[in-house]
């Protein structure tokens, strides 16, 4: 049967497919454009979202759009599409992080060199079901541990993409559990960053009149009893005094997301591999969430790499496991981020 014609209908749909990413405290900075009559949508980042304490270098905002811009691979590879994509294509205009060429009749692998990569990635189409599905959980997760295998396919969907995962041995996950609470520690007591955290915190009638973006209350999770935590506690000193308590693992299975160099271009592809590996994870029965606190402090961050890898640096930390579900957390309209121009 024929596909559906790329008209701004189709095009539209994708973007909305593509805003289901995560990003930094859910600002979603990204916004997305298109020329109707053209097979071509653009990536740009969206400077007002930005974070200049937490994220000084966008680095965050990055990953966000690089995730988003997976989305929307996967998203076009699912209508039979080709999406051939090329990384900051315009070195005069550093916002536009990233062009995609959408042609064929089937999914495209991620760029090379700055042009489209030719041959296709037939697994694209298959991770799109988990688009919906994929939330992050700021709840305890079972002491199951997940098999070898799947790890193993997770280390090679973070390869598919030019990135590494590794799940630390227990020396080094304890260095990185003592990372994350220094850095939790500092951020609590920063007024700037506290402010800007606040800026995207969603609280009691704030949930319905701005519910766009942000985390909101009810996607805080319980506040942290026992075990070791490396969850953001968005309620902070403000938390009611009835939420919930829970116990979390003592041993949370944590995985190192990096890459060779530390440039724009690999913020975009860490990000893209980040979420194919969410999506993976989602797809078999895994849930997620991530931990960035310690990458935010420089000193932090170098700490965070395990020197017995060959991972030059850390763009994420990936917190996976067996346990309930996070909530469907709110979206900007499609609208709001799609210029049709």
């Amino acid at each position: 049967m024929p596909g559906r014609p790329l008209d701004t209908t189709l095009v539209t749909d994708l973007v909305r497919e593509a805003t289901a990413a995560p990003s930094m405290h859910n600002a979603q900075p990204w916004r997305f454009r298109h020329r109707p009559g053209s097979r071509t949508v653009e990536l740009r980042g969206d400077p007002e979202r930005a974070m200049p304490h937490a994220d000084p270098d966008h680095r965050a905002l990055h990953l966000g759009c690089g995730a988003a811009l997976f989305n929307l691979r996967v998203a076009a590879a699912g209508e039979g599409l080709r999406p051939g994509v090329r990384l900051l294509p315009d070195p005069s205009d550093p916002g536009l992080l990233a062009s995609v060429h959408l042609t064929g009749t089937d999914g495209a692998g991620p760029e090379e060199g700055g042009r489209a990569r030719p041959g296709t990635d037939p697994g694209l189409a298959e991770l799109r079901p988990a688009i919906p599905l994929r939330h992050t959980s700021r709840s305890p997760f079972t002491d199951r541990r997940i098999p070898e295998d799947l790890r193993a396919r997770l280390a090679e969907a973070a390869r598919a993409e030019g990135a590494d995962l590794a799940f630390p041995g227990i020396w080094h996950l304890r260095s990185v559990l003592s990372l994350v609470q220094d850095a939790e520690g500092r951020s609590g007591t920063d007024p700037g960053l506290r402010a800007e955290l606040e800026r995207w915190i969603r609280t009691g009638a704030d949930v319905s009149a701005r519910a766009g973006d942000g985390v909101p209350d009810y996607a805080f999770g319980p506040r942290p009893y026992g075990g070791r935590a490396t969850v953001r506690d968005f309620a902070g000193r403000d938390a009611p005094p009835d939420r919930e308590q829970a116990v979390f693992e003592t041993s949370p299975q944590l995985a190192l997301l990096g890459t060779a160099e530390d440039r724009p271009a690999d913020w975009l592809r860490a990000g893209q591999a980040m979420e194919r590996v969410l999506l993976l994870a989602t797809r078999d029965g895994l849930v997620s969430s991530l931990t960035s606190q310690a990458l935010e402090w420089p000193d932090l961050r170098w700490l965070v790499r395990d020197p017995q890898t060959s991972m030059g640096v850390v763009q994420m930390v990936i917190r996976l496991g067996y346990g309930p579900t996070g909530p469907q957390t709110p979206r900007r309209p499609v609208e709001e981020v799609l210029d049709l121009v």
